[in-house]
């Protein structure tokens, strides 16, 4: 595939006339018939230049140099130094760079060669330093020398151009290599040729911000310049736009180097990481099985790469295939993949797997390292093989790898259930148990004295806690603080919150304080524990004292606590109050939310204070709240309870008018307001309300309302309208129910109609419908009213 020929206003280099995703890339892989093109190493261009080996006499200088600087404490006044720095030559300080081990002294002998009469590095020296710098990815000092480059006006020859790039991108420091790149150009200090263009591309295409934009304007310019594009040019270029996830040029740059020839394993490579990166692991194991087809290996690397790139994506049993490909292919595998493969076992629940692959790994002669047996231990079924790993790892690990191991023995005990003995193995740890109880167990014997942490206290208090033994919590937490151990925020914070569960507002207090003194501040969780405690025993003079301190520390107070003590008020008819402290909430800087103001309207109709009720509701309109239906609700209930139904009917087209859709409890509220009222034909009219124009329910009718408007129908003597909305409930598929059934009953026996009454009567009990004994009696009074004993 030829490329396009591109103009300047138009920079995309690879571009296609269909979306392509990763199958067509994939597939475009599978069909060409791959085989391994000569994986020529890449050349690289060397820090110095060619040229006759040193003279015998340069080689004493240089042995020279490099033993005075590398001899402690260096001296530059040292009287040999200052013999040798008439013999200071660019060959000779490149050489010396070379012999020298150290970064650092590299460094001050490179800081220390210009300032000698009569010497000025050049870009060989200045690689031979960066060498060192990229090695070593000392960013700072590398950067400080791409300016000083610029700077200085050296000459620099395309390969030494393109070497110092190739350092500052192995550091990803690609803002600097494109700075460099630009200025030596414009001040005419290199004219860079196809290879310092390639090592550019190869830095930029190294960063983990991969810029296309970048990336295309600098294959312009080689194309502009002239420049073939070779394998080392497209290699980057794929690398980027696989990075970038852009699949279309992708695809196209792989055409192109397939044509080529240019394919080989480590472009390979770059496809299998990037499938694996786009989630495609699949894919990416089938792209493997292809490259073995036609003998091309994935190098070690890449194998690490993927193993832990498919153990993130949760496919475990893709890297465990993976990983024995490796081992057959003579790679050697190291802990770290047995580590991650462990994990990612234990991970997906795989509990038997990941015993399996740590009893492999020690037939195989790999010795376990600490993070594999903190996160193997707590799964170990059998407690006799806890016991033997800490007998065998005792004498090879220190204290604090010991630590880690009894951290997880006690996550293990806590998380099985086995919290007393995760509690007496902790008081082993601080030699508080008796050898009675250490000779029962051998879990408890602790060989190596470790001492026990914050986080192995934290574990137990919080198990102990989690099974309900406060007590047991409250005595380990005061051993703890006798042995010298600090108590951290998250152990404060449980050991108040169970005490604010248990009513133990006191002793919450003085903990609260006890950690104030500890220098520990209260999180939000420390002061809401005590705000809930406070709430519940309906405390609203120290809810408020507390919210006040809780300003002060920048914490706001859960809604679901505040709420709670404004049902609690209400459900106490102190729905006054509870507005009172809804009032001083908000002067605290706090903002109830609409459930809390919700609630208190509903304690003040409750007591009969309807105008304050709407009051209320018309001020937190005005403050920005937006009411839901349900709050509309609660006072459309109250106004038809008050008889306020006209006001009720305008919160419902106040309601419509906000964009709110009301439910069916609005409406039947509405519909029981007015047939209370002795106005059923408005209870009819709003009933219609329920349906649009083509006569389907915008909100469905449920059994009660037909129920509340059957018995207003009954009630005000129009007992066939009644029966009429009764067949229609039958025929919107709404089964009536028992109440509805002794609304029906009685509405006919007070309308005079017992024989038809009695009918529904028998319906009802055929149904298994149990009626209330003045249903029977309003049946009897009938028949007797109309004398048919």
């Amino acid at each position: 595939m030829a490329l396009p020929r591109i103009s300047k206003t138009h920079p995309n280099l690879w571009k296609s006339t269909k979306p392509i995703d990763p199958n067509a890339l994939l597939s475009l892989v599978f069909t060409k018939n791959l085989t391994a093109s000569s994986n020529t190493p890449r050349p690289i261009c060397t820090r110095t230049h060619t040229g006759p080996s040193l003279p015998s006499h340069l080689t004493g200088v240089i042995n020279g140099f490099i033993s005075i600087f590398t001899k402690q404490p260096f001296s530059p006044d040292n009287p040999e130094l200052k013999n040798l720095a008439s013999r200071l030559t660019t060959k000779v300080v490149e050489s010396v760079l070379d012999g020298l081990k150290s970064w650092k002294i590299a460094h001050v002998f490179f800081t220390w060669a210009p300032t000698q009469s009569g010497y000025k590095h050049n870009c060989y020296t200045y690689n031979a330093m960066a060498s060192h710098l990229s090695r070593a990815r000392q960013n700072v000092p590398l950067r400080a020398m791409a300016m000083e480059i610029v700077n200085s006006n050296c000459s620099l020859t395309p390969g030494a151009l393109g070497f110092f790039i190739r350092c500052l991108g192995s550091v990803e420091l690609v803002q600097e290599a494109n700075f460099l790149f630009d200025q030596v150009k414009v001040k005419g200090l290199c004219v860079p040729n196809s290879y310092s263009y390639n090592c550019l591309l190869e830095a930029i295409s190294k960063s983990k911000s991969s810029s296309i934009e970048l990336l295309e304007m600098r294959l312009q310019e080689m194309r502009d310049s002239g420049w073939e594009f070779s394998k080392y040019t497209l290699t980057p270029a794929l690398q980027v736009y696989c990075n970038t996830g852009k699949f279309e040029k992708a695809l196209n740059v792989f055409n192109e180097m397939y044509e080529k020839g240019w394919v080989d394993a480590h472009v390979m490579s770059i496809l299998v990481l990037s499938f694996s990166k786009w989630g495609e692991v699949d894919k990416a194991f089938d792209l493997i099985a292809r490259m073995e087809d036609r003998n091309i290996g994935l190098n070690e690397k890449t194998f690490h790469v993927l193993i832990h790139g498919f153990v993130r994506q949760s496919r475990v049993d893709k890297a465990l295939q993976l990983f024995d490909k490796m081992r057959k292919s003579g790679f050697t595998v190291d802990i770290s993949l047995y580590d991650v493969l462990i994990g990612g076992l234990i991970k997906n629940k795989e509990l038997e797997k990941a015993l399996s692959m740590y009893s492999e790994m020690k037939e195989s002669g790999i010795h376990s390292d600490v993070g594999i047996l903190t996160k193997l231990i707590p799964f170990f079924s059998d407690e006799g093989e806890t016991i033997r790993v800490l007998e065998e790892v005792q004498e090879d690990l220190d204290e604090e790898d010991m630590r880690l191991l009894y951290t997880s023995v006690l996550n293990g005990l806590v998380d099985n259930g086995s919290i007393d003995k995760a509690h007496r193995l902790l008081q082993a740890m601080m030699e508080n148990e008796s050898d009675a109880d250490i000779e029962a167990d051998k879990l408890l014997v602790v060989k190596k004295r470790v001492h026990p942490v914050t986080t192995n206290f934290q574990i137990v208090i919080d198990g102990l806690l989690k099974f309900g033994k406060l007590e047991k919590a409250l005595s380990l937490f005061k051993e703890m603080i006798q042995i010298g151990c600090k108590p951290n925020v998250s152990i404060y914070n449980n050991l108040i919150d169970a005490l604010c569960n248990s009513n133990r507002l006191r002793e919450s207090y003085k903990l609260l304080r006890e950690m104030e003194q500890a220098g520990l501040e209260p999180t939000h969780f420390t002061h809401n524990s005590i705000f809930g405690c406070l709430c519940r025993r309906q405390d609203v003079v120290e809810a408020l004292n507390l919210m006040k301190e809780m300003r002060v520390c920048g914490h706001e107070p859960w809604i679901r606590y505040s709420t709670l003590l404004v049902k609690q008020l209400c459900g106490h008819g102190n729905a006054v109050e509870a507005c009172k402290f809804l009032d001083n909430m908000v002067q605290e800087g706090f903002r109830p939310d609409i459930v809390a103001y919700s609630t208190a309207i509903n304690g003040l109709i409750k007591i009969q204070e309807v105008d304050r009720a709407l009051q209320l509701f018309r001020d937190i309109c005005a403050c920005g709240y937006c009411p839901d239906v349900v709050s509309h609700n609660i006072l459309i209930n109250g106004l038809c309870k008050a008889k306020r139904v006209s006001e009720a009917e305008y919160h419902l087209n106040d309601m419509v008018m906000k964009g709110l859709v009301p439910s069916v409890v609005t409406y039947n509220l509405l519909i029981n307001g007015w047939c209370k009222n002795s106005d059923v034909d408005k209870g009819m009219l709003c009933f219609s309300r329920m349906f649009g124009e083509d006569g389907e329910p915008d909100t469905e009718p449920n059994v009660i309302t037909y129920t509340t408007l059957i018995d207003g129908l009954c009630n005000a003597g129009r007992v066939d309208d009644a029966l009429v909305v009764w067949n229609n409930m039958g025929k919107k598929g709404c089964a009536p129910n028992r109440i509805a059934y002794m609304a029906l009953i009685t509405g006919l026996c007070k309308c005079g109609r017992p024989d038809e009454a009695l009918v529904y009567l028998r319906q009802m009990e055929d149904k298994e419908m149990k009626p209330e004994i003045f249903v029977y009696a309003a049946v009897i009074t009938a028949f007797l009213s109309d004398r048919d004993t």
